[in-house]
């Protein structure tokens, strides 16, 4: 009998999930080879990926057949409230089911991706043999190159081992995924730059190890000054002291509130140069340039003297200093807390002047209301707006290829019942969890 495997446990995707193979019989009536519906390997109709893409596509086919005003129960007709949140109730279950298909195929791929770096480490390897191959064929083989090809096969030895470790986790770019899962900038640069370092000394310990004369050890020992490899070392310090640094400003803003962070489905490689919202950001785009050159000149010069520290130039030292100052400006300045600027009664056209009451729609204005990465839809339905005591959903108003309710600096919502007549505060709640200032309105009887 055909067997299939399926992940095991729920699919929150958090931290420790780990993806178990079970043997599943597939059912009666399915084709031999075939897979079952339960199936999460990707490569069939019934897998995480196309679940997630079937589901998506279900979403936005029911969004615009109940933008269109299709699909509503005639029960529902003579009451534009009652209809809204009908509407906005089947918005939130449909977008829920497509959360959940999402984080399914986070899941998965993170756990597949320890092998793309497994091969990524070993496909370096083989870059780095067949250069020394090429280059050797005009100035023969040298114990440099010889002591390069054995560090960079204990880097990749190290590298494939964290891999396998981490391999719930992303594999040997676990340590680069920051708490919110994607990818950090700043802590993939210091990372260049210490496997860098990790590779150059490496080298210099293998050739000092095989150099028999007392004056070639002298002259190893002494690529190792501090005077050839001031500016790799104060660009590699500088690196590393910024990934440490943001990690701790962006938690301790968090945790007050003047910063909202969303957690994402997966990480990505474009978060290296995007924001939360997937738009690309000029600070983080210009250190991973900066940096990036710097690395590569680095190891130009590595490759040129392999008897020493990459003499990196207090110029280009510089350069990538005030890249990372940029950089650790913008993260600093990013973000902000949200806040309300008004509330007003929603009028539409025809309506009477009136003063707001139970029932009525309540249109908050204001800013930072939809925090970066919080566009979709399950997360624009975690939005609660406080009026007074009772917690009001935001409902989920589909207009277009979006919603025209919720937005980032409008919300809309209805004055429920409950409300007693008076002077009552209004405080929203984003989707991160951060809550507003409370602004008051007088609510007539």
């Amino acid at each position: 009998m055909a067997v299939d495997t399926a992940r095991d446990g729920t699919s929150g995707g958090g931290e420790g999930d780990e993806t178990v193979p079970l043997q599943k019989s597939v059912p009666a009536g399915t084709p031999s080879g075939a897979h079952s519906a339960s199936c999460t390997c990707g490569d069939c109709p019934h897998g995480a990926r196309e679940g997630h893409r079937r589901a998506r596509d279900d979403f936005r086919r029911r969004r615009d057949e109940l933008a269109a005003g299709k699909g509503l129960p005639a029960a529902l007709a003579h009451s534009a409230g009652a209809s809204r949140q009908w509407v906005s109730d089947e918005l939130t279950r449909a977008a829920r089911t497509v959360a959940e298909r999402a984080r399914d195929e986070g899941a998965i791929r993170l756990a597949s991706l320890w092998r793309h770096t497994v091969i990524a480490a070993w496909g370096a390897v083989g870059v780095l043999l067949v250069g020394q191959l090429l280059s050797a064929l005009a100035v023969g083989w040298t114990s440099g190159r010889t002591a390069s090809l054995i560090a960079a096969v204990i880097a990749a030895g190290a590298v494939s081992l964290a891999a396998y470790l981490h391999r719930a986790r992303g594999g040997a770019l676990a340590p680069l995924i920051g708490e919110d899962n994607r990818l950090s900038t700043s802590r993939t640069v210091a990372a260049a730059w210490v496997l860098l370092a990790v590779y150059d000394i490496l080298v210099l310990a293998f050739e000092l190890a095989g150099r028999s004369g007392q004056s070639e050890r002298r002259e190893l020992i002494a690529g190792l000054e501090l005077s050839r490899g001031a500016g790799l070392l104060t660009v590699l310090a500088l690196s590393c002291a910024i990934a440490v640094f943001v990690r701790r400003t962006v938690t301790v803003r968090v945790q007050h509130q003047r910063l909202q962070k969303v957690r994402a489905e997966r990480p990505r490689a474009a978060d290296l140069l995007t924001d939360d919202a997937g738009r690309g950001s000029f600070c983080d785009v210009q250190y991973v340039l900066v940096s990036g050159v710097a690395v590569v000149f680095a190891c130009v010069r590595l490759a040129r003297q392999p008897d020493q520290l990459p003499d990196l130039p207090w110029s280009l030292a510089l350069l990538v200093v005030v890249s990372a100052a940029t950089y650790l400006t913008g993260k600093y300045a990013e973000g902000g807390r949200p806040v309300v600027l008004s509330v007003v009664r929603a009028r539409e056209i025809g309506d009477l002047h009136a003063p707001i009451r139970t029932g009525d729609d309540i249109e908050i204005r204001g800013a930072g209301f939809v925090p970066p990465g919080a566009g979709e839809p399950d997360r624009l339905s975690r939005m609660v707006v406080r009026v007074g005591a009772v917690h009001v959903p935001v409902p989920l108003i589909p207009a277009g290829d979006g919603f025209s309710n919720p937005a980032d600096a409008t919300l809309t919502v209805p004055v429920p019942v409950e409300v007693e007549p008076g002077r009552v505060e209004v405080q929203v709640v984003t989707a991160a969890g951060v809550e507003t200032n409370r602004y008051p309105i007088d609510v007539a009887d």
